[in-house]
């Protein structure tokens, strides 16, 4: 599906730039590492902007444009990751949860690649906040990209870190206003329940 419409799904960020600052922001609130990997690595338009070193995706046409952007790319699925145990000191997983088949492989997985002190952040659009339903409600209507995800809350995501053995040390949120209206700049902040965007930071 993403082979498909890598163009399209790139250019969400370009078309909803305040939105896409607004994340990258959040993003980068929690500091910057070394020795970093992204896993559903898309486009790379994260990984280019936080300095992510390596990307990790099994689709190749957004591969190619990740790989344009600087990232080293390999194409694997995150759910049998390519690499040896206690890899890498960061893990990113970026709106790629909720388009995966099982959350507990890839977060087993993630946990499999993350050194003894090392952590992982998981960002999702939790599916009781407005945006979760605004993009539910795009699924319904057959749009491409949506129709495929499904989308957890935040508890839904702490409880199967929990099983795997992750220790929640921070959320962190942004997008405080609705779909429907005007874009602004936010700062990230302390996830209060509603946000659109959470990025939950987690560790071994």
């Amino acid at each position: 599906m993403f082979d498909s419409h890598a163009s399209r799904y790139d250019d969400w960020y370009f078309r909803n730039r305040i939105i896409a600052e607004n994340e990258i922001k959040l993003l980068k609130s929690f500091g910057t590492t070394t020795n970093s990997i992204e896993i559903g690595v898309g486009t790379g338009f994260f990984a280019s902007s936080l300095g992510i070193e390596y990307g990790i995706d099994p689709s190749i046409n957004m591969l190619k444009i990740a790989k344009n952007r600087g990232v080293e790319v390999i194409r694997a699925f995150g759910e049998y990751l390519p690499l040896r145990n206690e890899c890498f000191s960061r893990v990113y997983l970026i709106i790629a949860l909720c388009f995966v088949d099982n959350p507990r492989d890839i977060l087993r997985e993630i946990h499999r690649v993350l050194k003894s002190d090392g952590d992982v952040i998981i960002c999702i659009v939790p599916r009781n906040s407005s945006w979760g339903q605004y993009y539910i409600e795009k699924a319904r209507k057959g749009h491409p990209i949506y129709s495929q995800a499904h989308f957890y809350t935040v508890d839904e995501v702490l409880r199967i870190a929990s099983e795997i053995g992750m220790n929640l040390i921070e959320i962190k949120a942004t997008l405080s206003f609705e779909p429907r209206d005007e874009p602004r700049y936010e700062e990230p902040h302390k996830y209060r329940g509603y946000e659109g965007f959470v990025c939950l930071r987690l560790m071994k």
